[in-house]
């Protein structure tokens, strides 16, 4: 149990994440650009984590740096290769000379990801069916794996040759190493299967073989972080003493820096992670017949509602910062000074925002020359109309942002 004493944090001080320090505690979190159609760094990807790195963030994270072709969730995402490197290093220099660092969020979709657009086949603890690309996940062997595992380690030397500050392991939201740690999609008996000690070994596998990278990989030191759900909030899925016994295990592995904790399950429970509005309608228009059709009949069951309210996910995470020493990093309905503030005082690190910094990049500077006042309120008002935005161009309907913003 943690029984360090908290003190007091100001969330606009400089703070140390690793061997890596930031100029606050204010992180943009991983949120799918829609920015690269080629698979590669485009001038709007970079646009879009300039604006909020401008905007005052002391690190922007870019989202979805899918180690292999196969693992993304769609074919338009960016995956980490040697052809990517110019663009990701034109991206790191372009948010580092606006003084704030940069994270690349690596992992593999696993059964979220589309092996229709990706022409490349799926993975899942078991053969799975996603009803999104109209494919099945085929089981993954030993060997995939092994091969997984392995592109993990080398995604994060490319992170570093291209100048990132942090590499950000995706072990949330059902995908790959988030599937094997649910009972219900893992359903194996062989040794990634039954116990969560088992299931817990492809998670606690793709962060060893990180760190190892990170630390023999030239001179540069880069931060090493986990967004690890707490629970997906649908019944025989991942449960809180589960992820909890999880993270208690990374944090003894000496692995990680940080860990930003999140809920929900992109295949069964996405608005777990967001609450607010369900813009089924929307959603909908984003989806060719059938699927579209699907969404309006049956998407009440899928999207299903949660009410919005600041912090929405601290009820959970206070389990996680009585139980860890190590730095955690609070997500969910963080949009006004008083919120930060909040989360400092009992005791998380770092907090991470998203949806806010979509509709207004340059929110936390207005929120620090706000000083004492805490005048400043967000404009996102938790309609959710951003997310099926993610199949076109990633924006904020409200506001335009990022694509009418300037800086």
């Amino acid at each position: 149990m943690n029984t360090q004493p908290r003190v007091f944090t100001d969330v606009f001080g400089a703070a140390k994440l690793g061997p890596v320090t930031l100029r606050n505690r204010i992180i943009k979190a991983a949120t799918f650009e829609a920015a690269t159609p080629n698979a590669l760094v485009t001038d709007d990807l970079i646009k879009y984590h300039r604006l909020p790195a401008a905007g005052g963030v002391g690190m922007t994270t870019v989202a979805y740096c899918a180690v292999t072709p196969g693992g993304r969730t769609d074919g338009w995402q960016l995956w980490m290769r040697p052809e990517a490197l110019p663009g990701l290093r034109r991206l790191t220099d372009a948010v580092h000379a606006e003084g704030a660092a940069i994270s690349a969020q690596i992992g593999h979709a696993g059964p979220v990801a589309n092996a229709k657009t990706n022409r490349a086949p799926a993975l899942a603890p078991v053969r799975f069916f996603n009803p999104l690309s109209i494919r099945f996940a085929r089981k993954a062997g030993l060997e995939d794996i092994r091969a997984v595992t392995a592109a993990h380690a080398d995604a994060a030397r490319l992170a570093i040759d291209a100048g990132f500050d942090a590499v950000e392991v995706h072990l949330g939201h059902n995908y790959l190493a988030s599937s094997f740690l649910s009972p219900m999609l893992n359903r194996r008996t062989d040794e990634f299967g039954g116990s969560l000690e088992n299931r817990a070994k492809v998670a606690r596998g793709v962060v060893r073989a990180v760190r190892d990278a990170v630390d023999t990989h030239g001179a540069k030191q880069i931060a090493v972080t986990a967004k690890l759900t707490m629970t997906d909030g649908v019944r025989g899925g991942i449960p809180i003493d589960e992820a909890l016994q999880t993270a208690k295990w990374l944090q003894d592995d000496g692995g990680l820096d940080a860990i930003e904790l999140t809920a929900g399950s992109s295949l069964v429970n996405p608005m777990y992670l967001f609450h607010g509005d369900a813009p089924l309608r929307e959603f909908a228009a984003a989806f060719k017949p059938p699927l579209s059709w699907g969404m309006r009949m049956t998407g009440t069951k899928f999207l299903r509602e949660y009410p919005y309210r600041e912090a929405y996910l601290l009820r959970h995470a206070r389990q996680f910062r009585a139980e860890l020493s190590m730095p955690l990093i609070l997500l969910g309905g963080i949009t006004n000074r008083e919120t930060m503030d909040l989360a400092m005082a009992e005791g998380f690190d770092f907090v991470a925002m998203g949806r806010a910094l979509l509709a207004e990049p340059d929110l936390i500077n207005r929120i620090k020359a706000d000083g004492d006042a805490h005048t400043v309120k967000a404009l996102c008002t938790h309609c959710n109309k951003c997310m099926p935005t993610i199949y076109s161009h990633t924006r904020c309907v409200l506001t335009g942002a990022p694509d009418t913003l300037t800086v």
